[in-house]
């Protein structure tokens, strides 16, 4: 066995073997379907509601929290575990487009376990065979072509291996035959940079089959850099003047292709120069006019300014019910209510008594919320001027911070604002919810720059904890928090080279999880029968692992909130329901409840059984022989740097890259039918993965919303055909009246709530555009428009409003516009098909999408390259797949590949 004794459990309740009696015994009582395909969810949920903060704060996952206080580094170098984090779970942004619902974060509560239907996936139903066999089907064939394709490649890697070693011995031999005094050494070549990199070597990281493909990209890619006026080139031109555009190209710094420097990265120094300018803290405590108080029974108290922080605090967030009413949230915020009141000599009363807060049901902020609230509706009520101006002064202030050089090129910053303090929300249940984040000092943050750089001031009459000089480490600053004393660190931005390499080789460890993952099959399926238990359970954990994308889970302190992964499952998070079915009910990565219902192969379901059996009870591990450290070490063995993570990433961008493959898409198609398609095949991998969520709250009122807009245009062609008739009454005798009737589903009082929908819109059209203006003007320094102007504008609305009224009396609609004529009427309607068309291929997409985490597939877990080659291939802008914020996490993809490039 590759595990060392250190990484063994000190308790295990289970036996260290498996007799053959108990095996057999085991076999006799249970009833089995014989072996299935598993990797298949038969439900998802329920999910409780969860709420997430809101990070203006530089965050850390738990892992990485672990880490730093497992190392003695205390400031060691963040892992890309915040890449398993999706995004919206990382920040909150207003929805901008139209997939924003698929980084919504759940906040519906379930009550029934979710099905997959057949439409989930984009496949018609079939009565005949269970979608679960479909999809079983799909995934075998899937794994079978895996096995080929790693046997192929460790053929192919075995003769060009052989080839290399035949090689150097004919050179060594043909060496030989030649006379001594002939023997010359070699001239040494000059360095020629990233581009003259040896063949031999840039090679080495590149899979045999996808050499050739490699070259012709990289050929393609130099292509466009000529093609593109605003990149550098030695290219024979014209010689003439140069314009004042020519000189700011020249002063343009030349695009760093890292992912075309295969020798960039090896090494464990991350960089030699490093500069910037530190952190942003956030403004100091103002404390509240002062008739605004808190109320303690029903007296209103003056407090300290570091108590009336904690008081402000909970009472700007009174709106928030999912937290003030969480009585975890509430007891803990007294604790440090009532430590800090403890500290500052209590609250005092309109005399000056002490006044001792000890009762939370006494408490009364609602004046602080109201004084809050008021503050707020007078910001958002600010003209658009202010609110410019306003934001223009705000990113003078942080300009400075916002880029650092690095290595000589300069480099966004991620996140250089210091969190401020307030009360810590957590997610899920998380028992430390409602303490209180203390404000974080520049003695508390330590700084990591270049030895020759200028070392950014602290705050007048402060200093900083620490300025180090690690250059093993990606970080700027960090500092240790109060409430889980996580280290948090101020990285560089997504888009940065060092998070894009970091991507980067996630990903081609995936790729290189292809050539091994037919012997890892094939011996965890040998083990699941092995006589050694640990042995056994490891097998066990791998095939969930690998089949349902469980996480591998780490062991928690008792301050830490529960979450579980695969080798922390306990005996109450795992029920067996005979023959073969497993349900997982336990909370996952970020205190989320994770439910799912999944059919497992006999061994499988027998092995679980064994592992419950008595003594075990509730509280205890179902993997005791078993650690996450002892199982990545065995996967190593396999291939260096494998660790259970990489088989989510490995599964999702293999089947997405064989789903690619087979799908044959028509020219004819329209962008919105090919990117249904896409989502389709993107479905596919998210219920394959078992990438699944709750339907999102407002998930049935945006449908509805889209059966509005559809049946506005369906009634906006009813309009046209009366148009029509209005010009040509002859053709209700040759199209028929059913052709010039009202749409099914729209009757006359829909049309009267649409019609007067649409005044309304109107309205508020012109209001705006007004306000505006008006705004506008007053920035210019002239005078505003009088609400006569607006009156006069507004009748245009009171003219439509009339104009449907007199419609709905005579049941008539006349022609309208200049000239109209039957043909344009016509070609008018046939743009209203292809819209409604759009329209329904939109909601039936996302209608197909509310149950199945698309975002969290596509930006963590499928290489972002199979999304620029179906980009390519199909001809869909790549502006449709990716947000401005993933084109630019994801820049190193969308250059570096083209349609024929494979996973």
């Amino acid at each position: 066995m590759s595990d060392s004794e250190d990484d063994r459990p000190l308790k295990a309740k289970s036996k260290a073997t498996i007799s053959k009696a108990d095996d057999a015994a085991m076999d006799k009582q249970l009833s089995s379907n014989g072996h299935v395909e598993p990797g298949i969810s038969m439900a998802m949920g329920p999910v409780t509601e969860m709420d997430v903060d809101k990070p203006t704060t530089n965050g850390t996952s738990s892992s990485k929290r672990k880490a730093s206080r497992a190392n003695g580094k205390s400031y060691k170098e963040a892992t890309d575990s915040d890449d398993d984090v999706p995004l919206q779970k990382k920040r909150k942004t207003k929805a901008a487009e139209s997939d924003d619902d698929d980084d919504v974060p759940l906040v519906k509560k379930m009550t029934k376990p979710i099905q997959a239907t057949a439409a989930q996936i984009g496949e018609e139903s079939d009565d005949d065979v269970p979608l679960g066999q479909q999809l079983q089907k799909e995934k075998a064939a899937i794994e079978k072509a895996a096995t080929k394709e790693a046997q192929a490649l460790r053929r192919q890697d075995k003769s060009a291996e052989s080839k290399r070693k035949a090689k150097k011995k004919a050179d060594s031999d043909e060496e030989d035959d030649v006379p001594l005094a002939k023997k010359k050494k070699a001239p040494l070549k000059k360095e020629a940079g990233a581009k003259k990199v040896k063949k031999e070597e840039s090679d080495d990281d590149v899979p045999l089959v996808r050499k050739a493909a490699a070259k012709k990209t990289a050929a393609k890619v130099k292509k466009e850099d000529t093609a593109t006026p605003a990149k550098k080139g030695k290219v024979k031109v014209k010689k003439e003047e140069n314009t004042v555009e020519d000189e700011e190209a020249e002063d343009e710094e030349e695009e760093y292709r890292w992912w075309e420097d295969p020798a960039k990265g090896d090494g464990t120094i991350k960089w030699r120069t490093l500069e910037h300018n530190g952190v942003v803290f956030p403004p100091d405590y103002e404390p509240l006019p002062k008739n605004v108080k808190m109320m303690y029974d029903g007296t209103p108290v003056d407090l300290h300014p570091d108590a009336e922080e904690l008081a402000y605090a909970f009472g700007s967030m009174l709106n928030s019910t999912h937290n003030v009413e969480n009585p975890t949230f509430l007891k803990n915020f007294m604790n440090d209510f009532k430590e800090m009141l403890d500290k500052t000599g209590h609250a005092k009363d309109r005399e000056g008594s002490k006044v001792k807060v000890t009762k939370f049901e006494k408490c009364d902020f609602q004046p602080i919320f109201n004084y809050v609230d008021a503050e707020r509706q007078a910001k958002k009520a600010l003209p658009a001027a202010e609110k410019k101006k306003l934001k223009a002064e705000k990113d003078e202030a942080e300009a400075p911070y916002i880029f650092c050089m690095w290595e000589g090129r300069k480099q966004k910053v991620g996140n250089f604002r210091v969190e401020p303090p307030g009360l810590f929300r957590g997610r899920g249940e998380h028992p430390k919810t409602g303490r209180f984040k203390k404000r974080v000092l520049p003695e508390q943050i330590t700084i990591n720059i270049g030895k020759e750089a200028m070392v950014p001031k602290p705050p007048e009459g402060h200093k900083w904890k620490e300025v180090k000089h690690d250059q093993e480490g990606t970080w700027l600053a960090m500092w240790q928090e109060n409430i889980n004393n996580a280290y948090k660190y101020v990285m560089l931005a997504a888009n940065s080279d060092v998070k894009g390499q970091s991507d980067f080789k996630k990903f081609e460890k995936a790729r290189e999880l292809k050539k091994h993952i037919d012997r890892i099959r094939a011996d965890y399926q040998k083990e699941l029968k092995s006589d050694v238990m640990s042995e056994r359970q490891r097998a066990t954990a791998v095939y969930l692992i690998d089949q349902f994308a469980l996480r591998a889970g780490n062991e928690k302190g008792e301050d830490e909130a529960d979450t579980v992964g695969c080798c922390s499952l306990k005996f109450e998070h795992v029920t067996l329901r005979p023959p073969q079915t497993v349900v997982f009910d336990f909370l996952g990565k970020d205190s989320i409840r994770f439910y799912n219902e999944v059919t497992v192969d006999q061994q499988v379901f027998k092995n679980l059984k064994i592992f419950k059996r008595e003594p075990k009870k509730e509280g205890d591990e179902i993997f005791d022989r078993l650690t996450t450290s002892g199982l990545n070490k065995h996967l190593s063995n396999y291939m260096q740097g494998l660790t259970a993570k990489v088989f989510r990433t490995y599964n999702a961008s293999w089947t997405m890259s064989n789903l690619l493959q087979d799908m044959k898409l028509s020219d004819k198609l329209n962008i919105a039918e090919k990117m249904k398609d896409y989502n389709d095949a993107n479905r596919k991998v998210a219920i394959l993965c078992n990438h699944k969520r709750t339907v999102a709250a407002g998930h049935d009122a945006q449908m509805e919303k889209a059966g509005d807009r559809v049946n506005g245009l369906r009634y906006q062609q009813y309009r046209l055909k009366q148009q029509m008739l209005d010009l040509e009454p002859k053709l209700k005798k040759k199209k028929g009246e059913a052709y010039f009737a009202l749409p099914e589903g729209i009757d006359d009082e829909w049309v009267k709530l649409y019609q007067e929908a649409r005044v309304e819109e109107e309205r508020q059209k012109i209001r705006k555009k007004f306000e505006k203006e008006n705004e506008k003007l007053v920035a210019e320094g002239q005078k505003e428009m009088k609400t006569k102007e607006l009156d006069e504008r507004l009748k245009a609305a009171d003219e439509l409003e009339a104009k449907f009224k007199e419609e709905r009396k005579k049941k008539k609609i006349e022609a309208e516009g200049k000239a109209p004529t039957v043909e344009k009427l016509e070609q008018s309607l046939e743009k209203l098909d292809t819209r409604i068309a759009t329209m329904r291929t939109q909601a039936e997409d996302r209608d197909n999408n509310k149950e199945v985490a698309l975002g969290t597939s596509k930006i963590n877990y499928i290489d972002p390259r199979l999304t620029v080659v179906f980009s390519k291939k199909f001809n869909v802008p790549i502006e449709r797949l990716f947000s401005k914020t993933l084109r630019e996490k994801f820049d190193w993809a969308i250059k570096s590949v083209d349609e024929d490039w494979e996973f």
